[in-house]
């Protein structure tokens, strides 16, 4: 057992950071060999089976991310984009793959994650789900292949303690479609619309957020035409398609070089 990748998980007390142990720890191609929590949490310092309430499982939750790595082989990251970049170079010093599932990364976030992948695998996505994955290469071929007049629109629903909207999922299905249009989709996103906003602008892409509940993820790409519609749509309603998606990243790159990722690579799509 010793001889199986050893993974650290980041964010130990959130939903998904104790889905992810949780996979790991019945997984029997890995090794969950720490939790790391911020600084002050009431977490710090026990055993995390006993904080998530069940039983002992000899990993020790730590705010010290440094010690955690020592001698890990992954780390799998659903944290925050400041908490992440910080992961991100340590991680590269431990040649660590480094899993990130962290939404909302701005330019210069996305600059530091790059350096560091000079150094160690890096596999990022705003999804980890095999379906998503497969819906953001058919939103790709469906807007290629449809002319401009179709207008595209991607709705999102999370549930209500999500922080980021347009959620990474959809940023990724309006960056499949911005790709299979050849456009740029900075310059064509429309969001957040509001009062009177006028007609819609030829050729954008919109993006609409919905936030209650414990919605998981739901996502739908509407390509609207005069007369009909083709909608896509991909619907989770276990957080766990999302752990077994980054614990597959976790182990696919330990066998690949330095360099940044994406699921798509992971799945060979």
């Amino acid at each position: 057992m010793t001889d199986l990748p050893g993974i650290v998980i980041t964010g130990a007390s959130g939903r998904m950071g104790q889905m992810l142990a949780t996979t790991v720890l019945a997984s029997q191609r890995a090794r969950l060999v720490g939790a790391v929590e911020r600084a002050g949490h009431p977490w710090i310092g026990q055993d995390l089976g006993i904080a998530t309430g069940g039983v002992a499982n000899g990993v020790i939750v730590t705010d010290d991310p440094l010690t955690a790595l020592a001698g890990a082989q992954a780390v799998i990251d659903f944290t925050a984009p400041a908490a992440t970049v910080e992961f991100a170079a340590l991680a590269a010093q431990a040649r660590a793959t480094h899993v990130i599932g962290t939404t909302g990364l701005e330019p210069a976030h996305l600059a530091r994650i790059a350096a560091a992948a000079r150094h160690a695998v890096i596999v990022r996505a705003g999804n980890m789900s095999l379906g998503v994955n497969l819906l953001v290469q058919l939103t790709r071929k469906v807007a290629a292949a449809l002319d401009p007049d179709w207008d595209i629109e991607i709705v999102e629903a999370h549930h209500r303690m999500k922080v980021d909207a347009p959620s990474g999922t959809a940023l990724m299905l309006g960056q499949a479609a911005a790709e299979g249009r050849g456009i740029d989709l900075d310059a064509n996103r429309e969001a957040g619309r509001d009062g009177i906003t006028g007609a819609r602008h030829p050729g954008a892409i919109g993006f609409s957020s919905v936030r209650g509940g414990d919605i998981v993820g739901e996502h739908d790409v509407i390509f609207a035409a005069l007369g009909e519609r083709v909608i896509l749509r991909h619907v989770a309603t276990d957080r766990a398609i999302f752990a077994r998606g980054a614990l597959r990243a976790a182990l696919w790159g330990q066998t690949q070089k330095p360099g940044e990722y994406d699921m798509l690579d992971v799945l060979g799509l």
